[in-house]
């Protein structure tokens, strides 16, 4: 994971503070090469310490290490552009430009989001669906979507699997949820409106993933979070990259339930042929 994909995910956990310098350093990142821990606090009116125990708090060992990791991370982003801008030609269709530019960037946040989420808390989560009694799927509008394909295809492998799209609707099924049950919420904004569904599963003893795109309060009531890199300044653009960011880790979390339970993909291709089946009468 980049420093500056630590900043941005770790942003909505921060301090006032710590959002104010993560701010600026975001801001300001081509520039960062250039500040002491002393500059930079001058610039933002506050203590050299306040710099480097933010520093320390995200866990470099102190400013000049992160500086160093953001400055490597800048680096890095401007040679995968140079490498863009020389594969396009002079007069090339600026529409397939464009749609190359989304495509490299839907690829990198896929590949910074699965950074993210590499280690114990993946694994933990695909096991802990695998072994699953009931899993509830939750998500609203292009998160809904993704909620109903991901808890379609946990039930062609043979398990209990249901996507809300509503929270009431939720709540509604999570009055009789038990221990061995599994809440996976796919969040790509504030998710506040899934805040008492997340209170009362883990009342009943059952585990609550969060896939978010910011991490917050939403987060905190969960067992475990995985967080989805998609940044844009164009809003529309964030949007795109942020789905095609989710869906990747969906397929790499529904790939690894797979490989914990490798029967279940014969259960899987005899659903998926009798499926294909009945379409077919």
């Amino acid at each position: 994971m980049t420093a500056l994909a630590k900043l941005r995910t770790e942003r909505g956990r921060m301090s006032a503070m710590d959002r104010r310098i993560a701010d600026y350093i975001l801001a300001n990142s081509q520039l960062l090469r250039d500040y002491s821990s002393q500059q930079l606090a001058d610039a933002l009116k506050i203590s050299q310490s306040s710099v480097v125990k933010f520093s320390q708090r995200l866990g470099y060992k102190g400013y000049p290490d992160l500086k160093l990791s953001i400055t490597e991370a800048v680096a890095r982003a401007s040679a995968v552009g140079a490498a863009g801008g020389i594969a396009a030609k002079p007069d090339s269709d600026p529409e397939a430009a464009r749609a190359d530019a989304l495509w490299q960037s839907k690829t990198a946040a896929a590949r910074e989001t699965c950074g993210l989420a590499r280690g114990a808390a993946l694994a933990d989560a695909a096991h802990r669906i695998a072994e699953a009694e009931m899993l509830f799927v939750a998500g609203e509008g292009i998160d809904g979507e993704a909620a109903r394909t991901f808890a379609g295809r946990i039930a062609l492998l043979g398990h209990r699997a249901v996507a809300h799209g509503q929270p009431h609707d939720l709540l509604a099924s999570l009055s009789a949820a038990t221990p061995r049950d599994v809440l996976l919420i796919i969040c790509g904004h504030g998710g506040g409106e899934w805040m008492r569904a997340c209170r009362e599963m883990r009342t009943a003893g059952g585990h609550v993933l969060v896939i978010a795109r910011r991490t917050g309060r939403l987060a905190a009531t969960a067992n475990a979070c995985l967080a989805v890199s998609a940044h844009d300044s164009q809003p529309h653009i964030e949007d795109l990259i942020y789905e095609a960011a989710t869906r990747h880790l969906l397929d790499d979390l529904f790939l690894r339930v797979v490989a914990a339970r490798p029967a279940s993909l014969e259960t899987f291709l005899a659903n998926r042929r009798r499926m294909h089946d009945d379409a077919g009468e």
